[in-house]
């Protein structure tokens, strides 16, 4: 037995530390590392250890160190807002990993039999999934860093999004995670892990070889607006004149659209109309509409909605606001709202959480822009923020006829972490998810643009930018498979967990059933 063995056997202390770096080595296959190959191999260590822990009690607490991790190693870089409560935050989520710490130990501990092997390649893969959707609500943090959206620039793995979305990428991933692991400790085994890799190539090929591709119709020139770091006194009002002067710098360009980033305006249009009409005189100039993000307070009245502070898209052409706005729906929690503020409102005291909830937003909008070369409407749907990381908003979009997705946002509190980069990569995904293109307009960058099919479509604008980017996005028709059936991997992933648990209750139920009885007159003689 080797050294290292024998500490992690013997100390917790060193088994715990283990755990917990073996789970931050995924966060590697993420921007900005971006080591996209390394998200096949990066759950091995993890895997290895959980396998073989003496209890279920110590794969459950594997998982849940590894778990922690994962959450810290990928949100890093809310440290420097939210302090020692996102070590809180990460080790609560990472609880969720327990569970998959006791199903891989369950399948692969010791020297893992064909059937188990088998039954590990399919039933891992599914654990890992259903922690992806528990954390991807809203109220734990949303579906930041799912393992599927670290393969965003893989055309393959885009192919597969449009098929079954991050969740089929996510899962192809830990199953190859999977198979390597049963290479590794169960030579009588092979055959099935080898067969893993097999399915996982096929399936890989079929996508590219079947799956609807989106066809493209035509293009629209969308201009991203990124106004950069601004500071100090009035920078309200200063960050406004830097937009409006790098919005006239398109005069003449024959832009189609002109996207403005998060809290691009931080006032309420209705109580401040000499911005509303400073940004009309742009529209008029520019020759074409213009989408604001207001992030202000705002009375409520007329507006249908109650008073507070909102966070909403605004469009606005020549005359005016067209009345077509889009009030932000997810909120991002700690940062614009508090959970349960009476029980965590001391997070205030510790970061910088939100002081006062922001209000939400009840419905999805999809917005018709109106086209300078005297042609139909382009039909644009907005998100904000962090919402560019749910593929059921986009998916919405789509489905409610949205030739083109738009997500407004802001990681200016970020600006030197690896953020901004994750942040744009996300886009990628939803626009190989839905089959549509997909604008990444922030404040203070990285802006990104993306076709169809998840490629680049031109240069990121990087956080040292202050500029206004034009760029010719194609515009796609048809359905993707994701769009028409949903999230069928999880329907998928959830009935094998299911059949897995009834087939075990059953194993147990039968070995608890007492024999019948061959002694002579009860139950029969022995003959």
């Amino acid at each position: 037995m080797t050294g290292w063995r024998r500490r992690l056997d013997v100390s917790p202390w060193w088994r715990g530390g283990a755990a917990a770096g073996a789970g931050a080595l995924p966060a590697l296959a993420f921007p900005a590392p971006s080591l996209w190959w390394f998200a096949y191999v990066a759950l091995v260590p993890w895997m290895l250890l959980a396998r073989s822990a003496v209890t279920p009690r110590r794969a459950a607490l594997d998982g849940w160190l590894g778990g922690l991790g994962f959450m810290l190693a990928v949100h890093h870089w809310l440290l420097p807002s939210l302090h020692v409560f996102t070590v809180v935050i990460a080790a609560l989520l990472g609880a969720l990993w327990a569970p998959w710490g006791v199903l891989l130990r369950r399948l692969l501990h010791g020297t893992p039999t064909p059937g188990q092997a088998a039954a590990a390649l399919v039933a891992v893969p599914s654990g890992w999934l259903m922690v992806e959707l528990v954390r991807s609500w809203e109220g734990l943090g949303g579906p930041w860093g799912l393992l599927g959206s670290s393969q965003w620039q893989v055309v393959p793995a885009l192919r597969l999004a449009s098929v079954g979305g991050v969740w089929l990428v996510s899962l192809l991933v830990v199953t190859v995670n999977t198979a390597i692991v049963v290479l590794l400790v169960a030579r009588e085994a092979r055959a099935p892990a080898v067969a893993g890799l097999v399915a996982t190539v096929t399936v890989t090929g079929a996508a590219w070889a079947w799956a609807p591709r989106p066809e493209t119709d035509g293009r629209v020139r969308i201009a991203v607006v990124q106004a950069g770091i601004v500071t100090g006194d009035a920078s309200g009002e200063r960050r406004f004149d830097r937009e409006e002067t790098l919005t006239r710098e398109l005069i003449g360009r024959d832009v189609d659209l002109v996207v403005w980033g998060e809290s691009s305006v931080g006032f309420d249009l209705t109580e401040r109309p000499d911005l509303a009409r400073r940004i009309a005189a742009l529209s008029r100039a520019v020759g074409a509409d213009v989408l604001v993000n207001v992030d202000a307070r705002r009375s409520g009245s007329g507006t249908g909605a109650g008073p507070g502070i909102y966070k909403s898209s605004v469009l606005i052409g020549p005359d005016g606001p067209t009345g077509a706005r889009y009030d932000k729906m997810r909120l991002v929690p700690f940062g614009e709202y508090v959970p349960a503020r009476g029980l965590l409102g001391w997070a205030t005291s510790v970061g910088r959480a939100a002081g006062e909830d922001r209000m939400r937003g009840t419905r999805q909008v999809v917005m018709d822009v109106r086209n300078g070369n005297g042609g139909g409407p382009l039909r644009v749907g907005p998100l904000v923020c962090f919402e560019s990381a749910f593929p059921d908003m986009t998916r919405k979009l789509t489905q409610d006829g949205a030739q083109v997705l738009l997500a407004q946002s802001s990681t200016s509190s970020f600006q030197h972490s690896w953020a901004p980069e994750q942040h744009a990569s996300l886009a990628a995904v939803r626009a190989a998810e839905t089959g549509r293109p997909m604008v990444h307009a922030t404040l203070t960058g990285v802006s990104a643009v993306y076709g169809p099919d998840g490629a680049r479509a031109g240069a990121w604008l990087g956080t040292s930018a202050s500029a206004a980017r034009v760029f010719d996005v194609p515009t796609a028709r048809g359905t993707t498979l994701y769009v028409r059936f949903g999230d069928w991997p999880v329907h998928g992933a959830v009935t094998v967990l299911v059949v897995l648990a009834a087939a075990d209750l059953l194993r147990r139920s039968r070995r608890a059933s007492p024999l019948p009885s061959t002694r002579p007159g009860v139950g029969g003689a022995v003959r």
